[in-house]
């Protein structure tokens, strides 16, 4: 009988799951309508993510830090006032099976990524530092087109963190 141990850094495995979970979203919003191979890591979080129980402002002005720091805070979120990354980003032209399942998340928070197919939009990310109970880096995403906030999320990066919309979550019962 042969037995085999590994010895896990849990840091590593959280770092490697960041950086996977950043990688998608950045494959969502640079697919041109290739298709992606779908993993079941975005299909159990979209699956588990509940629609956001109050729709914001679908067209929120988003032309300065400032406003999309307050669009933040109005949902209760405490951010860090300057973005973790901004870049520009294309939306893709065809739909994918991992855009859809994005798309439907989207679509709970009364947006729909679908009208800006194909157009380029800017992208902003946001440490969330009041996301309760966790231990690990939470992050706030905001697309913007025009000046005017078109979707985005919240993803908590922990092992079993999920991606939901703007909505603070609700507190878990004991």
């Amino acid at each position: 009988m042969l037995i085999m141990t590994a010895k896990v850094d849990k840091r590593k495995i959280i770092l490697v799951l960041t950086i996977v979970a950043v990688a998608i979203g950045i494959l969502i919003a640079l697919t041109n309508g290739k298709s992606q191979p779908a993993s079941t890591s975005v299909q159990s979080v979209s699956e588990t993510t509940a629609p956001s129980s109050s729709a914001p402002p679908v067209q929120s002005k988003a032309d300065t830090n400032d406003a999309r720091v307050k669009f933040l805070t109005d949902f209760g979120w405490d951010v860090t006032a300057s973005p973790t990354e901004s870049m520009q980003v294309k939306i893709p032209k065809k739909s994918s099976e991992v855009f859809e399942r994005y798309n439907t998340l989207q679509k709970s928070q009364g947006y729909d990524l679908t009208k800006y197919a194909g157009k380029a939009v800017m992208r902003y990310v946001y440490q969330i530092n009041n996301y309760p109970a966790s231990s690990e880096p939470v992050y706030a995403t905001i697309f913007v087109y025009k000046d005017q906030i078109i979707g985005g999320d919240v993803t908590n990066t922990a092992p079993n963190g999920k991606v939901q919309g703007f909505s603070m979550p609700e507190p878990s019962k004991p």
